[in-house]
């Protein structure tokens, strides 16, 4: 069995969501689970129904609940046309509509939109996509089996960031993956971001969970591989929107997938490659408008030769700087420091630390003014705003001197605020002002995958 993820653009209309069928048909043999987002924008516009009911817009909620069911609707007819499935196929959307209309209203009485009720809106768009291209696929011809995945996707109660329990993934969804091809069906559809407590109050994992959702179902059928279908020839040697002359790589580790997801690649979901690597399972990523090409493939990290892979970079992080003479000879500053954070829930990106100082990075300024009001009690505080991290990945690459002499030497016109040297060896960090990122990156790239530098 494999599974085959496809992102918004790949269901974005009518047309899209036929290609993404012939695709879906050449891989038949492999027993197909197929795992599908929302339409494309679906997920923003429930977002803003959540917003407007909050603020006790009905009339707001009600234009784009009204503008939402038109869409699918107007999709189904183009897609199912005449046949005997599009009556059950509206009804099915509309007893979604239905629903989603009654939580906009349970909002505006209750006076508050609780996690809960917010991740029961926002989870409507992997359920409406993947009915009706559901019915579409067994309408062409590829006799399809929809799965509920708040049956099998199963997570703590944190409705809105929900955390899988894997145990409980690895022991339901075999079971409903196997009860469905059982029933003589060609392939099984089902909602990627979506999943449920124990309890089946709905939960979901994240902006950007369907890649996730796949990698879960994966790891717990032990799949033969994971497909994530997207808009691009697999992983670039940097943003093809701000960087000429980008490359697709054939091949890179897991580890090395998972820095660059981390570091700002915006091709993967950054937790998508842990549950793959616990089983081993090759993650391909593909590209829905050119299917031929073989696009990325992930692998082991024994697997993949030395040398850089891409750039990957973060904008407008902030780069606090922290000092205390208290620091030093003294233990359990660390851990003071890093306790304010955590019962912040701040994540810290890139961290340096000297006798007296720490400088780090974060990427969410959401929770600053509490984090630098409890940091002033025990150091000296100072906090830089607008600044880019710009990271060269690829494996041993701290390893390589040549390249790591080169960047500094390059970066003597811009001001470096931290360099950063993975301990896996995998990436080199660099803060700089996000004014100069353009133009760093661009001579970068030029350098590390145009001349032959080493």
């Amino acid at each position: 069995m494999i599974v085959m993820k496809f992102g918004g653009t790949s269901v974005a209309n009518a047309e899209a969501i036929k290609r993404t069928i012939e695709i879906v048909r050449s891989r038949l043999d492999k027993k197909p689970i197929v795992v599908v987002s929302a339409l494309a924008k679906v997920t923003d516009a429930l977002y803003n129904i959540s917003y407007a009911a909050e603020n006790c817009n009905l009339t707001e909620a009600a234009d784009i609940i009204e503008k939402l069911r038109i869409r699918h609707f107007e999709l189904a007819n183009e897609l199912l046309g005449d046949s005997a499935s599009l009556k059950e196929t509206l009804a099915k959307l509309k007893a979604e509509f239905d629903e989603l209309q009654k939580l906009v209203e349970a909002v505006t009485v209750l006076g508050e939109l609780t996690p809960r009720i917010k991740a029961r809106i926002i989870s409507k768009g992997e359920l409406l996509s993947s009915i009706v291209i559901g019915h579409a696929l067994t309408e062409s011809g590829i006799a399809t089996r929809w799965l509920d995945a708040r049956r099998f996707i199963i997570t703590n109660n944190e409705y809105l960031q929900a955390e899988p329990i894997i145990p409980e993934i690895e022991h339901r969804t075999p079971a409903e993956i196997d009860s469905a091809f059982s029933s003589s069906c060609d392939a099984v559809i089902t909602q990627g971001f979506v999943a449920a407590t124990s309890e089946g109050e709905t939960t979901v994992l994240g902006r950007g969970g369907s890649d996730y959702s796949a990698s879960l179902i994966g790891m717990a059928i032990s799949a033969s591989a994971i497909e994530i279908w997207t808009d691009v020839d697999g992983v670039k040697s940097a943003d093809p929107r701000r960087v000429a002359n980008t490359r697709s790589i054939n091949r890179i580790s897991f580890e090395e997938a998972a820095e660059m997801a981390h570091f700002g690649a915006k091709v993967l979901h950054p937790l998508t490659i842990e549950p793959a690597v616990m089983k081993d399972i090759p993650v391909f990523v593909l590209n829905s408008l050119n299917p031929e090409n073989s696009g990325t493939e992930i692998v082991n990290y024994d697997a993949v030769e030395d040398g850089v892979k891409s750039i990957s970079f973060k904008e407008g992080i902030v780069l606090m700087n922290i000092f205390s003479p208290r620091m030093i000879n003294i233990s359990g500053f660390l851990m003071k420091v890093f306790d304010i954070f955590a019962k912040n829930k701040v994540s810290v990106d890139l961290i340096s630390t000297s006798e007296a100082n720490i400088s780090l990075t974060i990427d969410d300024a959401s929770s600053m003014e509490a984090v630098c009001s409890a940091l002033s009690e025990i150091a000296e505080v100072r906090v830089f705003n607008d600044k880019s991290q710009l990271s060269i990945i690829g494996k041993n690459v701290v390893k390589q001197r040549s390249l790591i002499n080169w960047a500094v030497t390059s970066l003597k016109n811009t001001n470096v605020y931290m360099i950063s040297q993975a301990a896996s060896s995998d990436n080199i960090s660099f803060v700089i002002d996000r004014n100069r990122l353009d133009e760093v990156l661009q001579e970068f790239h030029t350098y590390l995958f145009e001349y032959k530098w080493l």
